[in-house]
């Protein structure tokens, strides 16, 4: 996803030359063709994000649109303050990109996770909060957040769900997509862990449980009418993500089900509990260690249907 979305910044800085990127002292080698063709369109900030977002707020007020880069806790947590006030307050049109979404830099430890940064940036006013969940969804969410402008986070991780569109679907922000129709169970994802969704209800399916998979690409602005078409439509709903079930989507989609007066028959949050993580690893051991993989998905949305069915 973080090629997809250098490859569409590329090709948008070619037509528009207020685009500039600034990188936090990261990504060489993925940035270098972008920083060797657009000298004047590119600026490393060095370890020092605080200062990249506001020398991107102020840019951006003079004009540019402008995109920062960095891992995901660096772009966000580090630089909450230059988000809200600066950012976000004028409008800007800022981007903060972060790569290594959820357990990407699994290895390096808690430092490294970014695993509360949806939460804590859906709450910001102004802020649109784009979570792609492939290839084709990370190329169309840089594609809307150039010609939209204004302050947004696109999220990003290593890996990668199989959505690829439809013949002549549209991307449309804050619209989710239906991979999968069904009506005993939703899966809601957001990121590339969609992938362990979609292996859950793989293997529901083999037991004959029917489930609908929507790919949550935008989380803030929310599908509303999507989420309670599904609460009203399924059996249940379960939320899938790589963070904590604390205000990220699975508090997202609960408060829009509430309020639109549509009450599934159960609800899930599937995410990481409400713990510092201890262990490191790669991205995959992690899920299974937190159980977010998606054989101990399709265990424990089996185990709230027979609830419901008893």
């Amino acid at each position: 996803m973080r090629d997809a979305f250098i490859r569409e910044l590329t090709k948008a800085a070619e037509r528009d030359p207020r685009i500039i990127l600034i990188t936090g002292d990261l990504g060489f080698g993925v940035l270098t063709d972008f920083a060797k063709q657009f000298p004047k369109q590119f600026l490393n900030a060095g370890v020092a994000e605080q200062n990249m977002t506001a020398i991107a707020c102020g840019l951006a007020l003079e004009g540019h649109k402008v995109f920062t880069y960095s891992i995901a806790n660096f772009t966000t947590l580090r630089c909450l303050e230059q988000l809200r006030n600066d950012v976000c307050y004028h409008q800007a049109d800022v981007t903060a990109v972060a790569v290594g979404g959820g357990f990407s830099y699994g290895q390096l430890g808690m430092s490294h996770f970014a695993t509360e940064d949806i939460a804590i940036l859906r709450a910001l006013p102004e802020m649109k909060v784009f979570t792609p969940t492939g290839i084709w969804e990370a190329e169309e969410a840089t594609k809307a957040i150039v010609a939209d402008g204004g302050p947004a986070y696109l999220r990003l991780d290593k890996g990668k769900a199989a959505s690829d569109a439809a013949q002549g679907e549209m991307f449309q922000t804050g619209k989710a997509r239906m991979l999968r129709n069904g009506r005993d169970v939703c899966f809601i994802a957001s990121g590339a862990i969609l992938s362990e969704a979609i292996a859950a209800a793989d293997v529901l399916a083999q037991e004959g449980i029917s489930s609908r998979v929507l790919s949550l690409h935008t989380v803030k602005p929310l599908d509303t009418r999507a989420v309670a078409d599904a609460a009203r439509e399924c059996g249940g709903i379960v939320t899938v993500e790589e963070h904590t079930v604390l205000g990220g989507v699975g508090g997202a989609v609960a408060e829009a089900c509430l309020e639109a007066g549509a009450l599934p028959g159960f609800f899930l949050r599937i995410g990481l509990p409400d713990v510092f993580p201890s262990i490191v690893g790669d991205q995959d051991y992690l899920r299974k260690e937190f159980s977010l993989d998606g054989a101990s998905i399709a265990t424990r949305t089996r185990e709230c249907l027979g609830r419901i069915s008893s």
